[in-house]
Order: C-alpha cells, then structure tokens, then sequence
C-alpha cells in the first residue's frame, strides 16, 4: 500500500487532528454542566447537553476515523491525532482561561516535532 498521502486523504486526516480538539472543549463543558445539574450519575449525563453532544461527535469522528483507515494505513494517519493534541491546550488556554507552563509548552513542541518527523518518514 503506498504511504503518502494524497490530497483528500490529507483533507480528511486534518478534519480529523481539528475534530478531536472539538470534542475534547464539549467533554469540558458537559464537565462543567455536570456541577449545575441536580440528581444522580444519569441526570448528570442524559440532561447534560454539553456532554450529549460530545459523545455524538465522537460517535460521528469515529465515523470518520474508520473511514481514514478504508483509504490509508494507520502507520501513516495515526500520526495525526498528535495534532489534536497539540491543539487541545490552546483551545483550552482561549476559552477556558487555562494555563500551561513553559516545560508543558516544550512538551507540546516535542509533540508537534515528533509529528513532523514522523509524517515524513512516511512519504
């Protein structure tokens, strides 16, 4: 099987690193509804709007995981959810007033390098 991307491949790969990051902001706000909902574990999570829907757009970026792995190898897609987690923390710094330190900031960057290095080992 050829390990380089083509274009739609490439497209949907990076739908895919901007999904993950998405739904990681919907699982912190149905974290964040969970405190304002009254009753038990269920209450919590089937009046839990926030959390509801993260659960349905992992469901749909599930959809489109299996659908990455119809056309390409996972050694050369996997990849790409580091750069979801590389996104995660800005996100979470921009809407949630969260703070990273300098050594998670390098952490981060080791990520992103690793991400480099990898993607084009595979072309």
């Amino acid at each position: 099987m050829n390990r380089a991307l083509g274009g739609l491949d490439l497209a949907l790969c990076l739908a895919f690193s901007l999904a993950l990051p998405a739904g990681q902001v919907l699982f912190k706000l149905g974290a964040e509804q969970t405190r304002r909902i009254d009753g038990g574990l269920v209450a919590k999570v089937v009046l839990n709007l926030p959390l509801m829907g993260a659960f349905a757009w992992y469901g749909l970026t599930s959809l489109l995981w299996v659908y990455i792995l119809t056309r390409a190898p996972l050694s050369v897609v996997y990849p790409f959810s580091i750069l979801g987690a590389g996104l995660t923390p800005v996100l979470a710094m921009l809407l949630f007033r969260e703070t990273l330190s300098l050594q998670g900031w390098l952490g981060y960057g080791v990520m992103l390098a690793g991400f480099v290095l990898v993607t084009r080992s595979t072309a």
